[in-house]
């Protein structure tokens, strides 16, 4: 037998191809490579006998059978026989692979009847996955024909049983091979996001469980799923091509080879390239995956819900089968706003957004006006206050165009790779991780909706030139303007971009004993203790989402210790104080009896509710679970009194829909007031009934608890009135918690004098003026902060870096 000579020097001269200029490009290669081999194989095959009605068939499987042979790949080939005498189908095999293995070309083979390749298929499932892009090349059409649809049908008929087992076999590849995205020298074919993963989507379109190349919007940044598979296959081509050998990992020093080979840049522009195309597969095989699972039945306590229920989750936002999805009546191309309810939704509840949803957000839904209305804003607090489920879904919004439809300023940095081989990831992925970093924060700080702002942004000055810090202070100004911020915030905001750096720098660089140092800092902040414990808490942040190792006991230490040295040079903090008593409320006081006044406020779904009554004790309580129960809820709240008359004005939205009519509330108010309702058992029953549907809805096993992102803070001040201080609790919201709040307080004793509520995103910072009488003690305290702790959400149990319980503080006045 003459080895296959002519197939080797064929090869070759495709990929020497003479000079630079005139050697084929990627594309090309693979198809003359595809169109070299089938000719040799049909060619071999007729010399062989292997022809139509001769009980033979030649099937490729692999980069042939996918028309994507690249340079070194291996052949597979399946030497397809109609039982046929063994000593027959023997003799031809060794005239068909001999020649291949004499010529040392890399050749993975099989012989098999029909049956026996269906029955392999059934039992082996790498074998199964390879089957399924099986093509006929020679011989019997029949035969192969009869092969290719047994092992779809048998792949469609077997798929329930066989998912399970697909979804942890992908998962195991990508631990091993990591993600392209983010990986210096990364898998072109195994890692997440790699060509494995359209294999992967492939297999479950066959199975017709979803469709192979899901719909990205017509925004998708890159082009979409077919263009990041070719760009991939491009590289992976180019590789084999300067490698010389069959090779998968990009190793660091053939990417500035390959990028000038593909005109695509230096080492970095090639990295930006793989992160995009990779992040995109990703997203598509995160949809491919869930919608293939939701195809399936379901299994353990759901399966009790035949058909899924639609649960509200705010205006025009449903849950539906474990995901986020539009209302039925909902308006995306009348609502700008609906993309940051959404996104908020799936942030809070930790569900995914429905990729139908994405797109027909993509495809209808109109600009948010400038500046943005606060219920947007709001919105998007809650998105960057809802830790780790943060990032998964504004990678969602990004990959189908939508984040940057809000954030034009992002397309700068996305997938932009990192300079600093410290850095674990692409500048854009950084910036998310340290917001999701920062909301285990937000209760250090008086301002928790600037920390995740500028948490956010404390990077967008990159990828433009120049000094990254001062860009990003002009851009952060710009897009506080956008988001409604007032001008003071934006200050603040455009600060902490510019001064990002100013601590950690100082602190590991500077001699902390010069009292320059210090005065230094504290001149570059203005004196403003409100920047600094943000930038304090941002550069922890940042450090975290850096890349293990970087934020320390040394550094940690050296910044605490400059941080404690400004506050002592800048001096002081100011106390909460009251709001002013609108006149017209104060004559409703006067004029005794209980009043409810319901009004629009400034927002478009945001509504005032101010309640004048008698001052009893419980009435603070009452108000806000009474207001809790109609599914409002308080984004602020400015508490009073006037001639013995309690004056409370409260800001709220409606979870969905339109709020009650003032006449209800006041009628549940005078229930509530006269022991009717025992408001807080009510406001337990509604959230473990919310939670309990939820966990049914997505197959868990009980009622999940309900978790913070950041610890619980309070914080006492002192005053000079005897008898009465101030305590400032910071932590993170949740069904009816002023009223569970004012009910821990009046059951203990302290006489409400006046309050200041906030609402920052998912994030409360509520001040009490109390009234303590002769009970005012380090014990009185202790008894109040544990009551009030026992009604906050707890923070999930962290370990490792960043790790805190609750806290409480004193004060000064």
């Amino acid at each position: 037998m003459v080895a296959a000579d002519d197939l080797v020097r064929a090869r070759k001269q495709l990929l020497d191809g003479g000079s630079r200029s005139r050697r084929l490009d990627t594309v090309a290669l693979r198809q003359a490579l595809v169109d070299l081999h089938e000719f040799w194989l049909t060619t071999k095959g007729a010399e062989l006998g292997i022809k139509p009605d001769s009980g033979f068939a030649i099937v490729a499987v692999g980069g042939l059978g996918r028309r994507e042979l690249l340079p070194y790949s291996d052949l597979d080939l399946v030497l397809l026989h109609d039982d046929l005498d063994p000593a027959v189908v023997s003799e031809v095999a060794d005239r068909l692979w001999y020649p291949l293995w004499d010529a040392h070309i890399k050749l993975d083979h099989s012989v098999r009847t029909v049956p026996q390749a269906l029955q392999v298929a059934s039992s082996d499932l790498t074998a199964a996955l390879g089957l399924l892009e099986a093509r006929h090349i020679a011989g019997d059409v029949e035969l192969s024909n009869l092969l290719i649809g047994g092992v779809r049908r048998q792949w469609r008929t077997g798929i329930r049983s066989r998912f399970d087992e697909l979804v942890e076999q992908s998962r195991a590849r990508w631990a091993r091979s990591g993600e392209i995205a983010h990986r210096a020298e990364p898998d072109i074919k195994n890692g997440r996001g790699g060509l494995r993963d359209i294999q992967l989507l492939s297999a479950l379109a066959i199975a017709q469980l979803t469709d192979a190349v899901p719909g990205l919007g017509p925004q998708t940044p890159g082009g979409g799923l077919a263009f990041a598979h070719e760009r991939l296959l491009d590289v992976r081509t180019e590789l084999h091509r300067v490698a010389g050998r069959g090779r998968d990992q990009l190793r660091a020093q053939d990417a500035d080879e390959i990028g000038a080979a593909l005109r695509i840049g230096d080492r970095f522009d090639l990295a930006r390239m793989l992160s995009d195309s990779a992040r995109t597969i990703s997203y598509s095989v995160d949809v491919g995956l869930r919608t293939a699972g939701n195809a399936l039945p379901r299994r353990g306590l759901s399966r009790l819900r035949r058909v899924p229920v639609r649960r509200p989750l705010d205006e025009g936002v449903v849950e539906h089968a474990g995901e986020v999805v539009l209302a039925r009546d909902a308006k995306p191309n009348k609502d700008p706003g609906l993309i940051m309810r959404v996104a908020a939704a799936a942030a809070q509840t930790g569900m995914p957004i429905s990729a139908s949803t994405l797109n027909r957000l993509s495809d209808s839904a109109p600009e948010l006006r400038e500046p943005w209305p606060k219920e947007a804003l709001d919105d998007l607090l809650v998105l960057l206050g809802s830790g780790r489920n943060t990032i998964a879904v504004i990678e969602a919004l990004d990959r189908t165009g939508l984040w940057g439809r809000l954030l034009p300023e992002w397309g700068a940095i996305r997938d932009l790779p990192p300079r600093d081989a410290v850095h674990t990831w692409t500048v854009d992925r950084h910036l998310v991780e340290t917001a999701a970093y920062a909301s285990g924060f937000t209760t250090r700080v008086s301002r928790p909706d600037l920390l995740v702002l500028g948490a956010l942004l404390h990077d967008i000055g990159k990828g433009r030139g120049g000094d990254h810090s001062l860009v990003g202070a002009e851009l952060a100004n710009q897009i506080g303007n956008r988001l409604g911020l007032w001008p003071s915030d934006v200050a603040v905001l455009s600060a902490m971009v510019r001064y990002h750096l100013l601590l950690p720098e100082t602190a590991t660089r500077r001699d902390l004993d010069d009292p320059a140092t210090v005065r230094m800092v504290a001149e570059a902040l203005g004196g403003d203790t409100v920047l600094l414990e943000l930038l304090y808490a941002l550069a922890e942040a940042d450090s975290l989402a850096t890349g293990p190792g970087v934020w320390g006991d040394w550094k940690s230490s050296l910044i605490r210790e400059l941080v404690r040295r400004c506050r002592m040079v800048m001096a002081g903090e100011h106390l909460p104080t009251p709001d002013p008593i609108d006149p017209e409320h104060a004559a409703l006081a006067a004029d005794g009896g209980v009043h409810v006044l319901l009004q629009p406020a400034e927002g478009a779904h945001t509504y005032t509710v101010t309640v004048v009554a008698p001052d009893t004790p419980g009435l603070l309580s009452d108000a806000a679970g009474v207001l809790a129960l109609h599914s409002l809820r308080v984004l602020s709240a400015s508490l009073g009194s006037h001639e013995g008359a309690a004056v409370n004005s409260f800001t709220v939205a409606p979870r969905f829909g339109a709020p009650p009519q003032a006449g209800l509330l006041r009628q549940e108010l005078i229930r509530a007031i006269s022991g009717e309702l025992d408001l807080v058992a009510m406001l337990e029953a509604k959230e473990n009934q919310a939670l309990a549907e939820q966990a049914l809805e997505r197959g868990a096993e009980g009622v999940p608890v309900q978790y913070a992102q950041a610890p619980p803070r309070i914080i006492w001040f002192d005053t000079q009135v005897d008898g009465q201080v101030i305590l400032e609790l910071r932590a993170e919201d949740r069904l009816g918690l002023l009223c569970r709040l004012a009910s821990v307080l009046e059951r203990h004793g302290a006489d409400i004098r006046w309050a200041r509520v906030s609402t920052l995103g998912s994030s409360v910072v509520d001040a009490f003026c109390l009234h303590l009488g002769d009970t005012d003690s380090r014990v009185t305290r202790e008894e109040f902060e544990e009551a009030m702790l026992a009604v906050v959400p707890a923070p999930r149990p962290r370990t490792g870096e960043g790790a805190e319980d609750g806290v409480t503080e004193g004060g000064a006045g």
